[in-house]
């Protein structure tokens, strides 16, 4: 951007060798697999050795092959991932976010040897088995279900919309039992296990979306992660990857912003740039705008989050505000293209597309309100 009101001086030079190094990757390496990928429904899953080459699988977790970096460098890292797609900074929160972290913070030695080192190598793959289609943006209404059986849990239910899922090795599966809830690790072929890719998707096509079905699955108590003793953990979880999509959506912005700003320099109609028309300018004077607002709300929050100073309630607002003036960025942009904002040559309508599912995951944006109304007036309108 033309005018960034000089946010690159407040990172450190290792975090700006971080952000050339991932839009380098994105520029040359991803970006040219994008278009098709999204268009035939698929995540180009042939690039998960460089991820793990470069460091940014469970790239927050001390120890067990990870690089152990701070919030701010997982925060930058996902931003330029998502300017290339939310598909791709998807997986790389459910893998680091949703996966490693519960297993680091929640797990036994046993379950971290197992599977943090195979997972920073891009040799496994893991999924967060939370949602499911009834409970949506209420978990406590979930009803699969884990009883314990001499040593061993029977699990039954379903789980809808997770990332990751048919192509996991192992899922992160939230189940209710008589002691709470709890979390198990269901790996791939066990008995009873199986996961179905949700299809028909206008929106996240570059990213694998499946339901999980857990029909007398029995797994050890070993599975379970000894750390979790209710639902708080796994909301925990959650706050950990908003953190990441709402530094991820300023990369969705971004992208829109910087296509519809090429094109309306080089879009010449009634002999003038289109650039060069006041709608246009004062369209892009705000996108610009709102970008730099959240990237330095983003940051912010950030540098809390590093010095152990932060709640869950800042993380609300980053992600309410962001991802919805992300979503506005795009649909602006993709009026300044007009007729091309809609081809896959352009990435606006991608990410367009994309946000409108980020708007919702990880906590739509009305559930966002409420929790802010709370801290603002003392009265639960859940």
């Amino acid at each position: 951007m033309d005018l960034d009101m000089r946010i690159d001086g407040l990172f450190t030079a290792e975090e700006k060798i971080l952000r050339q190094t991932v839009k380098r990757f994105i520029d040359h390496e991803f970006l040219p697999l994008i278009p098709e990928a999204f268009e035939a429904g698929r995540f180009p899953l042939e690039i998960l050795p460089r991820l793990a080459q470069l460091g940014l699988i469970g790239m927050k977790i001390e120890g067990y092959g990870c690089a152990g970096a701070s919030s701010v460098a997982y925060g930058i890292a996902c931003e330029e991932l998502e300017a290339g797609d939310s598909g791709l900074r998807s997986f790389m929160s459910v893998m680091t976010s949703l996966f490693m972290f519960p297993v680091f913070a929640f797990g036994s030695e046993e379950q971290k040897q197992q599977w943090l080192p195979p997972m920073a190598q891009g040799k496994a793959i893991g999924c967060f088995g939370l949602t499911e289609s009834q409970g949506g943006s209420d978990p406590a209404a979930n009803k699969t279900h884990a009883r314990l059986a001499g040593g061993d849990w029977i699990i039954n239910g379903n789980k809808m919309w997770i990332t990751n899922g048919s192509v996991a090795d192992v899922a992160l599966v939230w189940a209710s039992t008589d002691q709470g809830v709890r979390a198990f690790l269901v790996e791939k072929g066990t008995k009873g296990f199986s996961a179905v890719d949700v299809k028909h998707k206008l929106s996240m096509r570059a990213s694998i979306t499946s339901e999980l079905v857990l029909e007398d699955v029995r797994v050890p108590d070993r599975n379970r992660l000894p750390g979790v003793t209710g639902l708080k953990q796994a909301l925990m979880c959650l706050n950990e990857a908003r953190f990441g999509i709402a530094w991820g959506a300023m990369g969705a912005a971004r992208a829109c912003f910087e296509s519809a700003l090429d094109f309306a320099k080089n879009r010449v109609l009634f002999d003038r740039a289109l650039s060069g028309r006041q709608f246009t300018q004062g369209k892009l004077t705000k996108m610009m705008t709102e970008i730099t607002k959240g990237r330095l709300l983003a940051l912010h929050v950030g540098r809390l989050k590093d010095q152990g100073d932060w709640d869950h309630k800042m993380v609300s607002m980053l992600k309410m505000n962001n991802v919805r003036e992300a979503l506005l960025i795009a649909r602006e942009a993709r009026s300044i293209l007009g007729a091309y904002g809609i081809s896959l040559e352009y990435p606006v309508i991608r990410h367009m597309n994309n946000l409108e599912s980020v708007y919702t995951y990880e906590g739509a944006h009305e559930v966002h309100l409420m929790i802010l109304g709370q801290a603002i007036t003392g009265s639960n309108a859940f």
